[in-house]
């Protein structure tokens, strides 16, 4: 076994981790900002300079909160279903290149945990089973709202996700790889975001469905379902949930950067390859600012026009997209 190559995947697991978890806290901060300067209002600001704490200050009030667990409740499965939730959202980035490679005490370390050549496919399973999660949390909360709340997850999944696994399939036809690699060196001449604008935005609305997002968040829709599938969730295990939604949109937009926008590419990256993870954050920020200001800007959508907006206008829109790829490929003789 080779010890130095155990040492170099658990160092970057570990320093993964702790970014998503970083981004997690300060991603709230950045969103809180973000949308007070929308909204024409000040914002956290007293929590460290520019509230650069308050992230810090909420993490120890949700430590020390009370926890409830309904008295009927499946006591197993509603603990177990924050953790299954979260989990997939922090393994998702595994097949995520952030650079090339760096030499480092003699050593050549890939900037990027793994390079599998299913990498799409990883990528739509592991986003699938985080809805178990919220699913077992309505159901076993004994609660009719969070109930309710976990059933819309699933049926909303079930409208946007082939809409989803579809906007991948453009990118993987003109790079000939599903390989996360394969698809950022294919783009070293134009963004695929050029050539797949339609993919590029299939995507993006998709993925707000996926990590419930405004404006499509009905699972937690407060005026109908109070909370939704999180009514009867407080502290730590309220924490993980939360602490779940927005890994999973930094791991999205991780995604989208490297699928649409050239991922860790840039000026400069094959002399100074320590440049790639710089332009990879810069893209990710941004994703994240088009997040914040739908958000914003956008009401929530009726839940039976989300039923039909997939079914009716993403699915064959995704569809017409891959059709029309692969035509153009067959013409060009690709």
């Amino acid at each position: 076994m080779d010890w130095a190559l155990v040492i170099e995947w658990t160092i970057k697991s570990i320093l993964m981790v702790l970014i998503l978890l970083a981004g997690f806290a300060w991603g709230t901060l950045y969103e809180r900002r973000l949308l007070a300067r929308m909204q024409v209002r000040i914002g956290p600001n007293r929590t460290g300079p520019q509230g650069f704490f308050q992230p810090v200050a909420d993490g120890v009030k949700l430590i020390f909160k009370e926890e409830l667990i309904p008295d009927k409740a499946d006591k197993l499965i509603f603990f177990l279903a924050p953790i299954l939730t979260v989990v997939p959202a922090l393994i998702i980035s595994g097949v995520i290149p952030w650079g090339t490679s760096i030499t480092l005490f003699g050593r050549v370390i890939p900037l990027y945990l793994t390079d599998i050549n299913l990498a799409v496919l990883y990528i739509l399973t592991v986003t699938s089973i985080s809805i178990y999660g919220i699913t077992l949390a309505g159901w076993s909360s004994n609660n009719k709202y969070a109930m309710l709340g976990g059933l819309r997850a699933t049926a909303q999944m079930i409208s946007y996700e082939l809409a989803l696994g579809l906007s991948f399939v453009g990118p993987i036809l003109i790079a000939g790889s599903m390989s996360m690699m394969d698809i950022v060196d294919a783009q070293r001449s134009v963004w695929f975001i050029v050539l797949q604008p339609l993919g590029a935005l299939i995507y993006g609305i998709t993925v707000l469905a996926e990590v419930n997002r405004s404006p499509f968040d009905m699972p937690e829709a407060e005026q109908e379902l109070t909370a939704g599938y999180l009514t009867e969730y407080s502290g730590l295990k309220f924490a993980l949930f939360f602490m779940a939604e927005y890994i999973k949109m930094i791991a999205v937009s991780m995604i989208g950067a490297t699928v649409f926008l050239g991922g860790f590419l840039g000026p400069g990256v094959d002399r100074f390859p320590w440049l790639g993870p710089v332009y990879l954050f810069i893209k990710v920020l941004f994703i994240l600012f088009l997040m914040i200001w739908i958000r914003a800007t956008t009401p929530r959508f009726r839940y039976d026009r989300l039923m039909a907006f997939g079914w009716k206008l993403l699915f064959p829109l995704a569809l017409l997209n891959v059709m029309g790829t692969a035509i153009v490929l067959l013409v060009i003789g690709r």
